[in-house]
């Protein structure tokens, strides 16, 4: 009864935060990818899409700091470039953009910008 109550708990608590967005992040990465998708990594880790030459990681404009580390750790374990594809879904996300292109400058991240 306790897995219950704490599985419709985290239902309701997961739901808005997805709701929130136009699309899921997958969508993006299978609309814009031209590489492999979702490349798994030996211990487990995900590339969202891998080329021949970035290891790309997929992230909503709010998200931006998580989006670079991953970046340059998926980049190191697979040897290619890392790249961040910044999803921004509305005028607020803007803001988002300064903060990781200087990040994004210093560290050799490329950085793909989607606005939809």
């Amino acid at each position: 009864m306790r897995f219950l109550v704490v599985a419709i708990l985290c239902f309701f608590w997961v739901c808005p935060v997805q709701a929130k967005h136009k699309h899921h992040e997958k969508y993006y990465q299978e609309k814009h990818c031209q590489g492999t998708l979702e490349y798994k990594l030996p211990d487990r880790t995900r590339v969202d899409c891998l080329t021949d030459e970035y290891a790309i990681e997929f992230e909503f404009a709010s998200k931006w700091a998580e989006a670079v580390g991953q970046s340059l750790y998926y980049g190191l374990k697979t040897s290619k470039k890392p790249m961040i594809a910044l999803i921004v879904e509305s005028v607020q996300d803007l803001r988002y953009i300064n903060r990781v292109r200087e990040i994004c400058d210093m560290y050799g991240i490329a950085l793909w910008i989607i606005e939809e």
